[in-house]
């Protein structure tokens, strides 16, 4: 097993990276570069090309051209043998990436590596849907004697724009169904985290992909990303990341009437009924707002409790943040690692500065570590707050940290009220054992996911997606493949 502490990561052997277009590895037009630090410790991992508007266009270009040329000559069976050897692919260096992942954006070892099943099973059940496509026949009235079809094609370019907080999860999820439906792929990494998307485009030139089909471009979203959101020649954009940017990007589809999906934000209500086994239901929250350092969109961190149990679950809660070993991501021991930047650790310490001045109450956590080992890095301790008003900002605003807001409630049209009345509804979690409550709470509760006894699982047959504030779209699931398809009317007369 890959361990590479006090080493070099093989991919960092050359600190100078280049980006990926039409098959070739290039520098930006302009010769600029930015640097990717360990935010773990601060030290310099890479200088990668800063891509500008010019970049931009010659990576839409290439998938242009690709999406033109040979790629659209791939039979369904073709792309899916390509796709099940990148797949091949990703498992072997899964070791490589997780470390890459881990050293780019800080989050645990353990973390990373065990993506490994979901992601690899999610790359090889998109190459079974390649072959899976298929239109259908309608038996028309008004038209006399005719044949009427549809079929499925390809969108044709894609711009995806993805997240820092888990670069290798954005980069097969925006990958997987662009092979799979015969489009064309301009990806845009995160510049806090952009060193795993290259080396898994590389893998994909080894597998086969033909050039231009993946181009990844490096740079910052300004001026990058805000170029490839507008661009005419984009037929699509797929986004991961912030509400403010998805609006931008539903202004900027607007000149060519792009097609659009979003996933956003989220603010998810983690729900504890006081018939719900107490202790796996307290894990299961707290693992649900501090897994990876409590970057995770779906983050539970509003946990409302039912009064009876309440003060248990917060001293179960209390017992599992205090334990959790805070650390750099490449100690396999660690369980949360550092924040991507100091610009995202001072936004989380301000969160919990705005929860005491407006009259929260601190029950563990809630400041930075200063000590040698983690002095360097941005790590901030899991941190529960409790008397927390449903109107205050850490109840009401995605925070993206270790953060949880532990509320009492007593019925439940009460907590459901509470529950909707968010801007966002990306994920929900219940814990009961009333069968009845259960089924009633996943149709009553506004997110694209509800999870019952269990939270943030995931699966590739299963769609993920939000509603309201947390965008539109479904990622993962038959249902992605529509995203990234039109449907074609086909009418022949037969007399």
């Amino acid at each position: 097993m890959m361990d590479i502490r006090g080493q070099t990561h093989p991919f960092l052997h050359a600190p100078d990276k280049r980006m990926l277009i039409g098959g070739d590895w290039v520098d930006a037009l302009s010769g600029r570069r930015f640097e990717t630090r360990n935010p773990a410790d601060g030290s310099l991992l890479a200088r990668v090309p800063e891509g500008d508007q010019h970049d931009v266009d010659r990576a839409v270009r290439a998938a242009r051209a690709a999406f033109e040329g040979p790629w659209r000559r791939f039979r369904p069976d073709e792309r899916q043998a390509v796709m099940l050897k990148f797949a091949d692919l990703l498992d072997a260096h899964w070791d490589e990436l997780a470390w890459l992942d881990t050293l780019d954006m800080g989050a645990p070892i353990r973390h990373t590596r065990g993506s490994r099943r979901h992601l690899v099973g999610l790359m090889r059940f998109f190459a079974g849907q390649a072959t899976a496509l298929y239109g259908q026949t309608a038996s028309t009235s008004m038209n006399g004697d005719m044949f009427a079809a549809t079929l499925k094609e390809p969108v044709g370019v894609v711009a995806s724009i993805i997240p820092w907080n888990g670069p290798l999860w954005a980069m097969v999820f925006k990958t997987a169904p662009v092979l799979a439906t015969g489009c064309t792929l301009v990806l845009k990494p995160a510049e806090d985290a952009p060193l795993t998307p290259l080396r898994v485009a590389e893998l994909a030139l080894e597998a086969g992909v033909p050039p231009g089909v993946i181009n990844v471009l490096t740079g910052f979203g300004r001026t990058a990303g805000a170029a490839l959101a507008a661009h005419p020649d984009v037929d699509k954009v797929s986004f991961t990341g912030s509400v403010a940017t998805g609006q931008d990007i539903v202004r900027a589809s607007a000149g060519n009437l792009k097609k659009v999906s979003l996933e956003l934000g989220g603010k998810s209500p983690h729900i504890l009924f006081d018939d719900a086994d107490i202790g796996q239901a307290a894990a299961a929250a707290a693992y649900g707002v501090f897994a990876n350092a409590g970057q995770i969109c779906t983050a539970g961190t509003r946990v409302y409790v039912q009064r009876a149990i309440h003060d248990e679950v917060v001293e179960r809660m209390a017992d599992i943040a205090t334990s959790l070993r805070v650390g750099p991501g490449c100690d396999p021991d660690s369980d949360i690692g550092p924040l991507v930047s100091a610009r995202q650790m001072e936004r989380v310490l301000g969160y919990v500065d705005s929860a005491l001045e407006q009259g929260a109450r601190l029950t563990c956590g809630g400041h930075r570590y200063q000590d040698p080992e983690r002095d360097k890095g941005h790590f901030v301790a899991p941190t529960i707050f409790t008397d927390v008003r449903d109107d205050m900002r850490i109840a009401c605003e995605e925070i993206f940290g270790p953060v949880a807001s532990v509320m009492p409630f007593d019925t439940l049209d009460e907590v459901v009220g509470r529950a909707n009345d968010s801007p966002f509804g990306l994920g929900a979690g219940v814990w009961t054992r009333d069968l009845g409550r259960a089924h009633a709470l996943a149709r009553r509760l506004h997110a694209g996911s509800v999870w019952i006894n269990c939270y943030n699982q995931m699966d590739p047959s299963m769609p993920f997606g939000g509603v309201k504030l947390s965008g539109y779209g479904r990622e993962s699931g038959v249902q992605q493949l529509d995203e990234y398809l039109h449907v074609k009317g086909v009418w022949i007369q037969h007399d």
